[in-house]
């Protein structure tokens, strides 16, 4: 009965905007959201984080335990709350009691925490904290809210809102908790214009890396005339670094399949699109099952509630490619095409998935709407800075204590997301930057980090929001290898269409690899090469940011002109030192023989590829520096600390 589909449908979905729900009917709702159950639930984080970390494992351990103990109870994998650096996480709901968190659940750990929280106890580690919400409820003595760890206390979660809390896989949960009732109120109250109009007031830009405006991006596609218009979701996130649309979809399919169809009616488009990599298969699983239920429930199909608006949403699978996550580049691999941009104008807008008007939105954009039209444009545009509303999901990933994924208010500084939400940089190192916007940002440093997150202030200190990727890098990291790791991947991932992009970042790759290497012959021109690279890659850069076809080529020479920019005394070391501070270019390491520990046992030159260690038995060795290839063979080789780096 609780779950019963006509039910939902007439007590809840087809009610009035202003008909308030019987009591029976919020009772009956309170028992589906989990608020209030009769018989005990073990809730699982099972995103991909998770599952990495062994929560298949924990979910095993957890319900052979309640078979053993003959205990009527349900185990429910949901998606990642967003610690994913406390992964496996195990809740537990008793009847009665509030919802408590565990963190580092491995399967060892299962049957003792479970032993004692259903015979009312605690155990002495591993509390996260309890869900404070639930106010009737009785509280664990002693056990913090949730809401209160510092991780979580400075977020204003709506996009992550159900992201670790609600089972991702249950429609009926998530109608439970206000679920689809913005998508049908927007069917019913407002027209296509006015709906555009109310999210264009809210101030709402894309989450996407560009930050356009999303309600007048809309508008441009409903003016445009056309029998057919199309949305299209891109959720091809490919930034190293970035999983927050995997994870929003793990955790909270629903809330993307509503934004998309608030979205689709306001532009007019009877047809949409996800289009999401293949990589990301446990997405995929759960966003199949979300749209069979939404078909299920009359929520996608045609004639929606009585309406007279069609949708019908397709998953399309990329192949991973970097390029694609360029609109145009996107549209020609949905059309089965080789995912390469083109030029624009004519814009995806007016002439997009074949020849017809397309709108494309990220899907942080998307799952944002259903909150908006709840909550109003006001109550959204009151949140963040003068240009940048609302609030935005980051992916904390590197050298930083806590990994995973936050949402923070926009003008929030990056101080705080990493030093008081993330708990700083561990083992006592210095923070020395972070990248920001992936490949095709840049890096902010230290003398930056009270900056407030905004789509302006970011660009003017060389970064970029992007999708919300923050690789976060210590003292021991190098700043020129971080620049060629990016430029390897970007160089990697380039279509290829253009010049500027495909030969300029081959260029500007050769240049790196040659400054992290000592030269092979000294007598020869390439210590000059050296030295003239250095001179010329940021020319280079500057070259293909304005020359490159899209907008993709246009940022990728963003990570050296950053690095350059703020570490420039890095480059030079690397040039004329050939000395990388970090030690991270193991190529330019030096390595000697002490003669004083050195007891001659040829160890070393055994295994010396190159030839380089020469020496009697018995007697000191020495190392050819012309000849070593720093490849740390000899290193890893002796027994008694003869060998040094430097």
């Amino acid at each position: 009965m609780m779950a019963d589909k006509n039910y939902l449908i007439e007590n809840v979905l087809r009610r009035t905007e202003k008909e308030e729900l019987k009591p029976e009917v919020l009772r009956q709702l309170k028992v589906l959201r989990g608020d209030e159950n009769t018989k005990p639930v073990v809730y699982v984080g099972a995103g991909t984080c998770g599952l990495g970390a062994g929560a298949a494992q924990t979910m095993q351990h957890a319900r052979t335990w309640l078979a053993e103990k003959g205990i009527d109870a349900e185990v429910i994998p949901v998606g990642c709350i967003g610690l994913c650096s406390s992964e496996p996480l195990l809740d537990v709901k008793l009847p009665g009691r509030k919802r408590i968190s565990f963190e580092h659940v491995s399967a060892e750990k299962v049957a003792p925490i479970l032993e004692q929280v259903f015979a009312g106890k605690l155990p002495q580690a591993d509390i996260l904290g309890q869900f404070a919400e639930q106010d009737t409820q009785e509280s664990w003595e002693h056990v913090p809210a949730l809401t209160d760890h510092f991780f979580f206390k400075p977020q204003v979660r709506l996009v992550l809102e159900n992201c670790g809390i609600t089972n991702p896989v249950s429609i009926e949960e998530y109608i439970a908790r206000g679920g689809y009732r913005a998508y049908l109120n927007s069917l019913k109250v407002f027209s296509r214009e006015e709906l555009c109009d109310f999210v264009e007031k809210s101030g709402l830009r894309g989450r996407g890396g560009g930050g356009f405006p999303t309600g007048k991006k809309w508008k441009f596609a409903l003016g445009t005339e056309s029998e057919q218009k199309y949305l299209i979701c891109n959720a091809d996130e490919g930034d190293p670094g970035a999983f927050m649309d995997r994870a929003v979809i793990e955790g909270d399919p629903h809330k993307l399949l509503e934004g998309m169809a608030i979205a689709a009616y306001a532009i007019g488009a009877s047809k949409a699109y996800v289009y999401i990599r293949a990589e990301y298969p446990l997405a995929i699983e759960r966003l199949v099952i979300a749209i069979d239920q939404a078909k299920q429930y009359g929520l996608i199909g045609k004639n929606i509630f009585d309406s007279g608006v069609d949708l019908d949403i397709v998953i399309k699978k990329g192949a991973g490619a970097f390029v694609c996550g360029e609109e145009t580049a996107l549209i020609h691999s949905i059309e089965g095409k080789r995912g390469m941009p083109r030029p624009r104008p004519p814009f995806p807008a007016v002439s997009g998935l074949f020849g017809k008007p397309t709108i494309i939105n990220n899907v942080e954009t998307l799952s944002n709407l259903p909150t908006i039209i709840n909550k109003g444009a006001d109550w959204f545009s009151s949140m963040g800075t003068a240009t940048s509303k609302g609030t935005k999901v980051f992916a904390l990933s590197g050298k930083i204590s806590l990994t995973g994924l936050v949402e923070i208010p926009m003008g929030t500084s990056i101080r705080e997301i990493i030093f008081t939400v993330a708990g700083g940089v561990p083992n006592g190192k210095k923070f020395k930057a972070v990248q920001m916007g992936g490949p095709s940002g840049g890096c902010v440093t230290d003398q930056n980090l009270d900056i407030p997150i905004d789509y302006e202030s970011l660009l003017n200190v060389g970064a970029m929001m992007g999708s919300g990727g923050m690789v976060v890098m210590d003292e021991d990291t190098c700043m020129v290898d971080v620049a060629k790791f990016f430029m390897d991947f970007i160089q990697r991932e380039s279509c290829g269409k253009c010049i500027p992009c495909r030969e300029g970042t081959r260029r500007m790759l050769e240049i790196l690899e040659s400054i992290t290497t000592k030269p092979k012959n000294r007598e020869t021109h390439e210590p000059l090469a050296r030295f003239k690279g250095v001179l010329q890659i940021e020319k280079l850069g500057k070259v293909i940011r304005d020359t490159s076809l899209c907008g993709l080529g246009q940022s990728a020479p963003n990570p050296v002109l950053s690095t350059l920019k703020w570490f420039r005394e890095e480059y030079e070391e690397h040039v004329f030192d050939k000395k990388c501070r970090a030690g991270v270019c193991t190529n330019l390491r030096v390595y000697t023989i002490d003669v004083e520990n050195c007891t001659g046992c040829t160890l070393c030159a055994k295994k010396c590829p190159t030839n380089a260690i020469i020496g009697g038995r018995k007697q000191p060795h020495f190392i050819i520096p012309d000849k070593c290839i720093s490849c740390g063979a000899c290193e890893e080789a002796c027994n008694f600390n003869a060998v040094k780096v430097s």
